[in-house]
């Protein structure tokens, strides 16, 4: 069963996706799109350990035609460079998602910085809503992604300005597989997405976010069209 609402549910005409370009940010943008929103799409280039994902973002919205910003604030990276997502003399941690193996990949209050960005740029253009893709899976592991993260970030969002702002996290108790069907139900092609904590040519198989995203396509009886590493040892389950 989809998980998108009817195309009216909302009373925003304006909304700023957080898109980083992976396979959540990027349902997240399309079902915007579906709702009859205009979007403008925002990407935050922090000092990420590879840039694949913003190439891919521009591309998406050269594609579609839609306005897209990204905000250069890489001048923090001092702060938040603790992280394996941001240092890449850090050994990446490999296999599935779980609070043991993949704490390393927790980039300290990055929703947050994100988040209030966006807020920003919502008033800045009298946009009404913000969208981000956290979602059940993130749960265990970010906790800028749980459901009373959200909500407290929401009511920030509704006072901190005169005109206040939605935050909506459509997919904020749905599993990584959920927001892949309704992105298939709506035609979406990922191939179009970067997923991989790594930033080669092709992406690795084995790392903690590569593992949860074939395990999604497995779990609809589809085959993920993003080309993978010879010698993963994963494939394409």
């Amino acid at each position: 069963m989809s998980l998108l609402p009817p195309v009216a549910a909302d009373t925003a005409t304006t909304t700023i996706v957080i898109y980083s370009g992976g396979m959540d940010s990027f349902t997240v943008l399309h079902r915007a799109l579906r709702e009859g929103l205009t979007v403008h799409a925002l990407s935050f280039d922090y000092g990420q350990r590879h840039a694949r994902e913003l190439d891919t973002a521009r591309q998406v919205c050269a594609s579609l035609g839609l306005p897209h910003q990204v905000v250069d604030i890489r001048a923090m990276h001092g702060l938040i460079d603790n992280s394996a997502l941001t240092d890449p003399d850090q050994a990446m941690p490999k296999g599935d998602y779980g609070a043991d193996n993949l704490r390393a990949t927790v980039v300290p209050n990055r929703n947050m910085i994100l988040l209030s960005l966006a807020i920003a740029k919502a008033v800045n253009i009298g946009a009404e809503r913000v969208d981000y893709g956290a979602h059940g899976g993130d749960h265990v592991l970010y906790p800028d992604c749980r459901p009373e993260f959200v909500e407290a970030m929401n009511h920030v969002a509704g006072i901190a300005n005169f005109e206040p702002v939605e935050l909506h996290a459509p997919y904020l108790t749905a599993s990584k597989a959920d927001i892949l069907r309704d992105g298939l139900a709506m035609g979406l092609d990922y191939r179009h997405t970067w997923t991989c904590y790594e930033g080669r040519e092709l992406a690795c198989g084995v790392c903690g976010s590569c593992r949860e995203r074939l395990a999604a396509f497995a779990a609809n009886g589809v085959t993920d069209p993003l080309a993978y590493s010879e010698d993963s040892a994963v494939g394409q389950h």
